[in-house]
């Protein structure tokens, strides 16, 4: 019988991944223990950066964060919003890989899948994102098992079509579903 906990949230835009910081006292960016009453221990399994929103699942064992983050090849969906209307051309490079910096570096991303979606069903956002009126701004999903740091935003900018809005909607078999911006729910296993 495990004594670990695992979470499942809907990170909001602003959050940080995290449950302590270094930023100095009275700092912009809000943690994670800002939602729930965590228990001591609990772990992001992966990051959303700041701006970032959507599923990110947290538990108080480290192996299972392991698992998902690097050994596992886990799936993660995101539903990414782009400025420009978005070629097939540029949908191809993406499935392909295309070359983002990383860590000073160049990196070629691996293959993974990439399709045009309808307009998703989301919370409003707590930041107004720009309007159609100075553009279109479609939606793609975007499937990857790797995941550096900024990668989809990378991606898309790489191919000419930066991110607006980025949130994650799947890990693994775990659905973001129907869940609010904040809303946090306990569950009994990750994987």
């Amino acid at each position: 019988m495990s004594t670990h906990r695992h979470f499942m949230i809907y990170k909001p835009y602003g959050f940080l991944s995290q449950f302590i910081t270094n930023q100095k006292k009275g700092g912009k960016h809000k943690l994670l223990g800002e939602l729930f009453n965590f228990p001591l221990g609990t772990m992001a399994v992966g990051r959303l950066d700041v701006k970032s929103e959507g599923l990110l699942l947290l538990t108080t064992d480290g192996k299972v964060s392991d698992f998902i983050t690097t050994r596992g090849k886990v799936e993660k969906e995101y539903y990414v919003q782009v400025d420009g209307a978005i070629t097939s051309e540029a949908v191809e490079q993406l499935k392909n890989g295309v070359e983002i910096g990383f860590d000073g570096k160049k990196y070629m991303t691996k293959p993974c899948k990439v399709k045009m979606i309808d307009i998703p069903n989301f919370p409003e956002r707590s930041k107004k994102i720009r309007d159609a009126r100075h553009g279109p701004t479609p939606w793609i999903s975007i499937t990857l098992t790797e995941g550096k740091f900024r990668q989809v935003r990378k991606m898309t900018s790489a191919v000419g079509f930066p991110t607006l809005r980025l949130v994650r909607v799947r890990v693994g078999d775990i659905l973001l579903g129907k869940m609010e911006s904040g809303e946090v729910r306990e569950v009994e296993e990750l994987i």
